[in-house]
């Protein structure tokens, strides 16, 4: 059968975080290893470098101390006269090494013969990687004799070569002077050079390369993929945990949560976020069943009530004013659950951003004054006396209908939960950069316990009761409140001592500075 591999099988694979996190360790694993051997190499060649010039020291050391001499033949001018016992091993395999690279020549660059053999002082391995230039070692010569110093060596030049094959050579080459024992001065100076073939050492660094770079870097990513694999898996059994955890975790079960593993690490940070995502979810289903019942409730008691107005009009009413008061009694609970469903609308408009603010310059204490004097009625009927105390003019920038929205949202709440006798005061100040407008009661109150929850969605405070209005029998009143003031960039706040009253004061800024839009956030707290 043939397995064909698509492009997705791919991505998929790329994108999985064990293969992600074991590529990650092989790679690091493979640069680890590269580096040291990548070192290793550069310090061998170190090694062999300096054993090489050691050779070559020791090579020169062994001509300083007497195998070389230096004589002037009335015929040939200065010869060499190597001077060693034939019969010692030693020197003889000394001054062998010291002749398979070697070139020596007087000042003027000339090859030097030898006094018995009469051959010539260069090597064939050194005429291979090229003779020293006659100029060349003249100015070698000069800058010596410019830089002699009685008992000071002359400084040595090292060089790297390659004769023909490519092979390569170190040369150190010297100026040295050669007087005899009786001469006075600085003696006759004569250029000497010694190498040694780099040859065996590159074979060396070869083999290293071939079986530590090729073979054993590539076994060791090998291996950093196989031990990867496994410290990834290891790594990742916690999150796999978790994942099993949150698996058993439900809209049925959301009081479960997953337990922390006191590592005080990243996977515990996400282990306490995700509990806390719970701990909304969880507050979130219940308000959404609190409310499902609640406007299940509201929207119940219209419809039996229109319903019972019908039958009664069907089969009981005689006359037209009996139908004329079944007609009227069905439209009173038409219209409210007709403002129930604004309500909704206006909720189901705001969590999704399109309730737009409409802004423009107004009169706010213009407005704050019609509403006082809309209420005036409600609030006498209710035994309540409603005052106010607002300057002549107050210019700001927002949206009218949400602003009356709000204000007429707190004075129907002030004016509901203050008893008979009880006094609403709306005050309105303006400063440089915002307007406050304070509305304060001498109603019940609201106990501290249940303030940071009441401008939460659909939240009522318990013993408060419902009414007839659309938003106060649902729990969105206030939370309409704090999306309005939070859409125009401003502030509210709430005090309230349970038997005394309740103060909510709004500060909003004066040059209307905010967003268009007002989006419902989850949950809203005080500001």
């Amino acid at each position: 059968m043939r397995v064909r591999f698509r492009k997705g099988d791919f991505r998929r694979l790329t994108r999985n975080l064990r293969v992600r996190l074991t590529a990650a360790y092989a790679f690091f694993f493979a640069l680890l290893l590269f580096g040291i051997a990548i070192g290793f190499r550069e310090y061998l060649e170190s090694v062999l470098d300096q054993q090489a010039k050691d050779d070559l020291i020791e090579e020169w050391a062994g001509i300083k101390g007497g195998f070389l001499r230096f004589e002037n033949d009335p015929e040939l001018g200065w010869c060499t006269d190597w001077y060693y016992d034939a019969t010692d091993p030693d020197e003889t395999t000394a001054v062998f090494d010291i002749k398979k690279t070697y070139l020596v020549t007087d000042q003027t660059g000339k090859v030097l013969v030898d006094t018995k053999t009469k051959e010539r002082q260069v090597s064939t391995e050194y005429e291979d990687i090229g003779i020293d230039k006659p100029a060349e070692i003249q100015a070698r010569v000069r800058k010596a004799e410019q830089d002699y110093k009685p008992g000071v060596p002359g400084v040595p030049l090292w060089t790297v070569r390659h004769d023909s094959s490519g092979a390569r050579y170190l040369i150190r080459s010297v100026v040295t002077f050669y007087r005899k024992e009786d001469d006075i001065g600085r003696g006759v100076p004569f250029f000497v050079a010694l190498g040694k073939s780099r040859e065996e050492d590159d074979k060396v660094l070869g083999r290293y390369t071939w079986r530590v770079l090729i073979l054993l870097v590539p076994g060791g990513l090998i291996l950093g993929s196989f031990l990867g694999w496994i410290m990834a898996g290891r790594v990742l059994t916690p999150v796999r945990e978790v994942a099993h955890a949150a698996q058993r975790i439900s809209g049925s079960n959301l009081s479960l949560r997953i337990p922390t593993r006191q590592a005080d690490d990243e996977l515990d940070y996400l282990i306490l976020t995700f509990n806390r995502m719970i701990d909304r979810l969880e507050a979130s289903f219940q308000q959404m069943k609190q409310f499902s019942a609640d406007v299940s409730h509201e929207l119940r008691t219209p419809i039996t009530a229109i319903r019972g107005q019908l039958e009664v009009a069907l089969f009981t009413a005689k006359t037209t004013d009996q139908y004329r008061e079944a007609m009227f009694n069905a439209l009173q609970d038409i219209d409210r659950l007709s403002q129930i469903v604004r309500a909704l609308l206006l909720l189901s408009q705001a969590e999704s951003g399109q309730l737009v603010l409409q802004k423009s310059r107004l009169n706010l204490c213009e407005v704050v004054r019609d509403l006082v004097e809309q209420f005036q009625i409600p609030a006498e009927a209710a035994g309540v006396r409603l005052t106010a105390d607002l300057p002549p003019e107050c210019a700001a920038e927002g949206d009218r209908v949400q602003i009356e929205r709000m204000i007429t949202n707190l004075l129907s709440n002030a004016i509901k939960f203050t008893p008979e006798g009880g006094r609403v005061r709306v005050s309105l100040q303006s400063a440089a950069d915002h307007i406050e407008i304070a509305i304060e009661d001498t109603g019940r109150g609201i106990p501290g316990e249940f303030l940071p929850h009441i401008f939460d969605r659909f939240y009522r405070v318990p013993g408060s009761g419902t009414a007839p209005g659309p938003e106060q029998g649902l729990g969105l009143g206030l939370s309409f409140v704090a999306w309005i003031v939070k859409a125009h960039h401003g502030k509210i706040d709430v005090d309230s001592t349970p038997g005394k009253g309740t103060r909510f004061t709004i500060k909003l800024p004066a040059d209307g500075v905010g967003s268009d839009t007002l989006e419902m956030e989850q949950p809203v707290g005080l500001a």
